[in-house]
């Protein structure tokens, strides 16, 4: 049973994987919050829709209406930050709080250039065997609680381009100004790319703070999952009452 007045909590996944990503958070969380997770367009049981940031969106905003308790947390990680930021700024109203997991990096200027480069190069493989060295990396760096659910779910490889297609060049410090709600920046320590741009993302926003969790990387909640759910927690005890 949930606790009274605690903020629902929508997560949504990072790139290439699904709402299976969070069921490390999802079976810690359920109990004190309501909780959903997303697959995104291209992603998961969505792995027939086509990208777009809009269509991401209004998958946000149907899941935070599906809890029924008003605005939400949003966590987001990488692909999935990017997306709520872009959530933020279309449906402000919705949004309770936002948590950006491995993305707080520009995505304009120079800096985009490997990604572009990465996003064309992968339809190149062959997606059986990019998700044969997924599983296998997976299940090598991590225990099954934590990651037998994305791999059942399989991978949206095909999808990559059009994503980061439409993400790269959109996105710097700028748009935390159009996020009315209280920010936590949470990355992982060892997250060098993904986190470039945490100070100028919190200085851009009144109400936003880091934190990183010791010795992750891109993949903190993999990486730490009773430390990411541990932050995410905190943070939203700490959000101002709805309305």
């Amino acid at each position: 049973m949930t606790a009274a007045g605690a903020p629902p909590i929508v997560f949504v996944h990072g790139t290439r994987f699904s709402a299976g990503q969070w069921s490390p958070q999802l079976a810690a969380l359920h109990e004190e919050f309501p909780v959903a997770a997303v697959d995104l367009p291209g992603h998961g049981a969505r792995s027939a829709e086509p990208w777009s940031l809009a269509a991401a969106t209004e998958v946000i905003a149907s899941a935070v209406d599906s809890l029924r308790c008003g605005p939400a947390l949003v966590v987001g990680h990488s692909l999935g930050g990017y997306a709520s930021l872009e959530f933020a700024r279309r449906r402000p109203e919705r949004l309770r709080g936002l948590v950006l997991a491995g993305a707080s990096a520009s995505t304009r200027g120079p800096r985009a250039t490997p990604y572009r480069w990465v996003a064309g190069l992968v339809p190149r493989l062959p997606a059986d065997r990019l998700a044969r060295w997924n599983d296998r990396l997976l299940r090598r760096l991590y225990p099954p609680e934590v990651v037998e659910a994305t791999i059942r779910a399989g991978y949206a490889f095909h999808t990559l381009p059009a994503a980061w297609g439409e993400v790269l060049g959109r996105f710097d410090a700028g748009a935390m100004r159009r996020v009315a709600a209280p920010v936590l920046l949470l990355n992982g320590e060892k997250d060098a790319v993904f986190r470039s741009g945490e100070r100028d993302f919190a200085r851009a926003h009144p109400h936003a703070r880091v934190e990183l969790i010791p010795r992750a990387g891109h993949l903190a909640n993999f990486d730490a999952p009773d430390a990411f759910t541990d932050a995410v927690r905190r943070f939203a005890r700490q959000l101002p009452e709805h309305g």
